[in-house]
């Protein structure tokens, strides 16, 4: 497993030279370098391990890089993880391509090590930048992402994404390797930003839950920004707010004052069982309370004394 702390590269290249010298200059920075030797194990790789920035090759037998970075932007988790091209083809068209793919640069071999080096900083950089901000949206409770005019997802905060990873596959529509609004959503995305979503669109989440859909408005001519409210997020809010606790502890504690096993909690908010048991020993020492019982009764007294 990469160390904690260490940036996480990516290179992904069918050659085994690019592959080492790539490899000795990146991890001579002190990153942690991971390698794929076609698109297909780029892919697998990345539903194990995100990596932070990624190199990858235009050119590979099989499934090639431009078809590779369409289908990691497509998966809402990866979509903030910049992707340089690497290729010999220099043509406006492979580079038009490359971009239009997802791809944040484009650089052609022989490759220097002091350049790529060098544009890795800046695309983390900036990759750091915007995932701080999608991050102090999520702290807020503000689960937003953006979709095209077809309802195709371009970027979310991470929540969002953990939430959309939830949601039962059936109430998504899955097209050309892109994951899709249901259509009845994408069906009211035209309108305009001062036209909002008469009701909000229900999602049903796979973990029992209800996600509403609502639109906030429009982001440039081809993006509309969109928020996702959690069944149950204004508890959350209200117990993170009054019982001094996080945002993921007041969601472990509601599960709890509702009857869930640990188990069950991870399942839910895709966290393993340990973690769970972490989160719920920091609950008891905040509240002051030494089981799930004691834990549930405050929940219940909290929510009511501030209806009341």
């Amino acid at each position: 497993m990469p160390e904690p702390g260490r940036d996480i590269v990516l290179v992904v290249d069918d050659s085994p030279e690019t592959l080492s010298f790539l490899t000795a200059a990146i991890e001579a920075t002190g990153a942690t370098v991971l390698v794929a030797i076609s698109g297909a194990a780029a892919l697998a790789v990345v539903r194990e391990i995100t990596p932070d920035i990624i190199l990858l090759d235009a050119v590979m037998p099989g499934l090639d890089g431009f078809e590779t970075c369409r289908r990691l932007k497509a998966d809402a988790a990866l979509a903030h993880v910049p992707v340089i091209f690497m290729t010999g083809l220099s043509e406006t068209e492979h580079v038009v391509r490359g971009l239009g793919a997802g791809g944040v640069d484009y650089v052609t071999k022989p490759i220097s090590a002091g350049e790529i080096l060098a544009r890795i900083r800046v695309h983390l950089a900036n990759a750091r930048a915007s995932q701080s901000a999608r991050l102090a949206l999520d702290s807020a409770g503000r689960f937003l992402l953006a979709v095209d005019a077809a309802g195709a997802i371009r970027w979310c905060t991470p929540q969002a994404a953990r939430l959309l990873r939830n949601v039962d596959p059936g109430s998504l529509d899955p097209a050309g390797g892109e994951t899709l609004l249901p259509p009845a959503a994408s069906a009211r995305l035209g309108r305009e930003a001062a036209d909002p979503l008469t009701l909000p669109l229900v999602l049903p989440g796979g973990d029992g839950r209800r996600l509403q859909l609502s639109r906030i408005g429009r982001i440039g001519r081809d993006e509309v920004l969109l928020r996702l409210h959690v069944e149950g997020g204004d508890e959350i809010e209200r117990l993170r707010r009054l019982l001094g606790l996080t945002q993921r502890e007041a969601e472990v504690l509601l599960w709890v004052s509702r009857g869930k096993a640990s188990r069950d909690i991870g399942e839910i908010l895709s966290l393993s069982p340990r973690t769970v048991t972490k989160h719920l020993e920091q609950i008891y020492a905040k509240l002051g309370v030494e089981n799930r019982t004691s834990a549930s009764a405050l929940v219940v007294r909290a929510l009511r004394d501030e209806r009341a």
